[in-house]
């Protein structure tokens, strides 16, 4: 069977994405304080940019004949960003900081998928995680950019 690792590194995306979108979500519900005006709605649109990561890592297992995870059950089983109650003591850096985490996650999970793809000669898969890290990457750089920090993109 060919593909099975970089299969199991888009499964892997498949689940960790769903959570990361509930993260986002969890943000953008749980939001107060100074930024609230900006960061609000700019939560909608990382989430929509989750969402399409999502469908084109979903279609790209489909299309190399595997099937992805798409039950919340499976979701909840297989992610590996961790699940947190809503609260509302969090400060917006405190917030921003769970973010940069959990992307920061992503970006070494696509880190592995460009590594397995190439090393299974999927070439088109790698194309996919390559340029979702470069998205994510640049994530990470504008939410440390909010926190007065630098990026801290190991490259």
């Amino acid at each position: 069977m060919k593909y099975q690792e970089t299969k199991k590194v888009l499964n892997q995306l498949v689940a960790d994405l769903n959570q990361m979108i509930t993260v986002v979500h969890q943000t953008h519900w749980y939001m107060r304080g100074r930024g609230f005006m900006k960061l609000h709605p700019l939560m909608d649109k990382f989430m929509d940019d989750l969402n399409e990561q999502m469908d084109v890592i979903s279609e790209r297992l489909i299309a190399i004949d595997g099937a992805p995870f798409s039950t919340l059950r499976e979701f909840a089983d297989n992610t590996k960003i961790p699940d947190e109650k809503g609260r509302w003591d969090r400060t917006m850096d405190e917030r921003l900081e769970i973010l940069v985490k959990d992307y920061r996650y992503l970006a070494d999970l696509y880190q592995k998928g460009i590594d397995v793809s190439d090393k299974e000669g999927d070439a088109s898969s790698n194309d996919i995680f390559t340029g979702f890290k470069t998205d994510t990457e640049k994530r990470i750089w504008m939410l440390q950019a909010e926190l007065g920090k630098a990026p801290e993109i190991d490259a």
